[in-house]
């Protein structure tokens, strides 16, 4: 290749790798795979050294990934959290152990581990106690997700036995499959864009601006590092058999290993077994045992040098499409979805694989009876990739994307910049009503205990069509139904008499109006108060309202013209539904009248208390930082950009304990369990 040829290569591919590696740290959103990214990287490597001419410090081959998010307090690490050097060829790991032996020239053990496919974090723990937990960030600093951490189910907030008055310990944090599965379920439900893989859904759960709802994700970790600064073991082994006598959570699957055939059978038995494993991995590492050849072997800028990483390729498969479906969700979006011939793929059998819009479709140029190819890998939603075009059958037909509701026969229509058609028949397309009744009883929303096959068979048997029908259901009438005894019946009545109680931000959230989320929603309660006031509000009143936009504000105009809708709302208001935002609560006292108020972070009780709190004694609950805000009522780890704004507005920040005393009649709750306590009570038992 020429000088000036390698120049603009390299160029390329160092702009390609940045935004790939901030699609893939920041936004969770990769758009290619780790083996694609893994073969650029090479690629740069070997140019670079062809022309060291053109080296440069700021190369991503010099610099450790970001996922700093200016959402976080950066603090900086003790020791720099470096990445791993990495291979996909057998070869290469075998070259680099005898690199190794070569250059040591003595005798050394080697530690195999499995690479855990999920989030780095570095923890601190002084006097026994969970201290400070960062993530990976550049390697440099990291976002402190301290009050994050606290929430992962089996991570101890509080160690045993005779552990160090203070040190460092690095693991990854990981989104076990039973979690993951269920966390893209509620999220389909929600119509929302499910995660591609358990990587990216820990990533991404870490960094929620809420605990609580981190403590919902159902988070897992593993420790595999304490860095040999910060303690003093002989050997990398020592070191993890130490952190699990102090209660510490260390994978067991590790084997040390004395020869290059030890190390080959070790990857060998993993690539197999791992498929049946509860959580993602994608590789093994091997690490040089004894502290003292790491430290003479040291590290590179990036790197150790006495360890690598081998990955397991993504698997692939080839399988006919024997059919398409076209689903409805409950706004009216149309999905492909390709029926296949069932498949072995990473431990599963795949039989369906979804082909996401009409768009795709044509970019793939899919056929009827193609064979496809469909890929897993650290992707747990399979998706086809791409058409084996040698196997395609003569005269074969494009598939044409449906022209009408495959539901309801109502002709589809496609918006400007939407990617995908949608049925408006929303209130007469059986799959969108169903979706909008699954929606509207989900967790998030009125937390009614049902699923998906009890509102097939009430809509199969006519007994609900609306939200509203189902306040009307009987005793009598679920005990006439098959498969319902009296102990579900009650449980299913006594939730539906709980969600009489829920905040009216939540019930707005639950109606359904398109493009109107929990944030949204919130934002929307918070501004007008009632539904009443938010029925009557003009397009231009609705444009004030912090993040809500032109689309926003015309898909509630538009929900609210529909006479249907607004007969709805009266029959929810009969039965008993919050539909101001004074929630459930009936005012105690005018303590915070004329008071707007702001809640970040975590306090002794949830923050749905503290609002309900705010709302009883006469304040108003604001999701955002204005010049209208009258405080900032500030928790464990508030938001700094909220903190950060109050500075810039002069708006000053008060902590649980001042708040409690301005009220004369709190009406709290117990508080909940401290994260020590609730350790204490369930003996911190681990999801496996």
């Amino acid at each position: 290749m020429e000088r000036q040829q390698a120049k603009e290569r390299i160029d390329a591919l160092r702009s390609t790798l940045r935004e790939n590696s901030r699609l893939y740290y920041v936004e969770n959103a990769p758009v290619i795979s780790d083996y694609e990214f893994d073969m650029l990287m090479h690629e740069l490597e070997s140019l670079e050294a062809e022309f060291p001419e053109f080296a440069s410090e700021d190369s991503p081959t010099r610099k450790v990934g970001s996922d700093l998010d200016k959402g976080f307090v950066q603090k900086p690490h003790r020791y720099p959290m470096l990445s791993l050097a990495n291979t996909y060829s057998i070869e290469e790991v075998e070259e680099f152990a005898a690199r190794a032996e070569k250059s040591l020239q003595s005798g050394f053990s080697w530690c195999c581990e499995l690479k855990f496919d999920g989030t780095a974090i570095c923890l601190t723990y002084r006097n026994g106690v969970l201290a400070q937990a960062l993530t990976r960030g550049d390697g440099v600093v990291g976002d402190d997700v301290t009050a994050n951490a606290r929430r992962i189910s089996n991570l101890p907030i509080r160690l045993h036995g005779d552990y160090p008055e203070e040190f460092e310990i690095r693991g990854e944090v990981l989104m076990p499959y039973a979690a993951f599965d269920a966390l893209n379920h509620e999220r389909e439900l929600q119509e929302e864009a499910p995660f591609a893989n358990p990587r990216n859904a820990a990533s991404g759960s870490l960094k929620l601006i809420d605990p609580e709802e981190v403590a919902h994700r159902g988070l897992y970790c593993t420790l595999y590092h304490i860095p040999a600064q910060s303690l003093s073991f002989t050997s990398h082994d020592e070191a993890l058999r130490a952190a699990a006598s102090w209660g510490l959570p260390v994978s067991e699957d590790r084997r040390l290993c004395h020869s290059i055939p030890e190390i080959r059978e070790y990857i060998d038995y993993w690539d197999t077994q791992r498929k049946f494993l509860p959580y993602a991995t994608d590789g093994i590492v091997i690490k040089i045992n004894e502290m003292e050849y790491q430290r003479e072997l040291g590290y590179t800028s990036k790197s150790p040098r006495w360890a690598v990483a081998y990955k397991f390729k993504a698997e692939q498969a080839c399988t006919p499409i024997l059919s398409i479906d076209y689903q409805v969700g409950r706004t009216g979006a149309v999905t492909p979805v390709a029926n296949l011939e069932p498949v072995q793929l990473s431990g599963t059998v795949v039989k369906r694989a979804t082909l996401v819009n009409a768009d795709q479709m044509q970019m793939l140029d899919i056929r009827e009876g193609d064979w496809v190819y469909v890929e897993k890998g650290g992707e747990i939603i399979p998706k086809i990739t791409g058409v084996e075009e040698s196997r395609r059958q003569p005269g074969a037909k494009a598939p044409e994307f449906p022209a009408v509701c495959p539901d309801c026969g109502t002709p589809l229509v496609r918006e400007e910049d939407e990617a995908k058609w949608f049925c408006p028949n929303k209130d007469g397309c059986p799959m969108q009503i169903k979706g909008a009744l699954i929606h509207f009883m989900s967790r998030k929303a009125m937390n009614i205990l049902a699923g998906e096959m009890t509102v097939e068979q009430f809509y199969n048997l006519g007994l609900v069509r609306t939200p509203a029908d189902l306040y009307s259901l009987s005793e009598n009438q679920l005990l006439m139904l098959e498969g319902w005894k009296e102990k579900s019946v009650k449980r299913f009545l006594a939730s539906l008499a709980e969600s009489r109680k829920v905040p009216f931000e939540r019930v707005l959230f639950a109606i359904g109006i398109r493009f109107v989320g929990e944030t949204t929603a919130r934002e929307l309660a918070a501004h007008f108060g009632s539904i009443d006031a938010l029925a009557e509000a003009s397009r231009e009143q609705l444009l004030e309202v912090q993040d809500v936009g032109d689309v926003i504000a015309d898909s509630v105009v538009a929900w609210f013209a529909n006479p249907a809708h607004r007969q709805e709302v009266e029959r929810l208001r009969a039965a008993g539904l919050q539909l101001s935002g004074k929630g459930a609560a009936e005012a105690v006292s005018d303590a915070l009248a004329g008071k707007t108020i702001v809640v970040s972070g975590t306090f002794s009780v949830s923050r749905d208390e503290i609002k309900a709190l705010i709302a009883a004694n006469g304040g108003k609950n604001s999701g955002s930082i204005s010049a209208k805000t009258t405080f900032l009522l500030a928790g464990d780890s508030p938001g700094p950009e909220k903190v950060r704004k109050c500075g810039e507005l002069g708006i000053s920040i008060i902590d649980e304990k001042t708040f409690r005393e301005m009220i004369p009649a709190a009406q709290l709750t117990q508080p909940a369990p401290t994260p020590e306590t609730a350790a204490q009570e369930s003996g911190q038992l681990s999801l496996f």
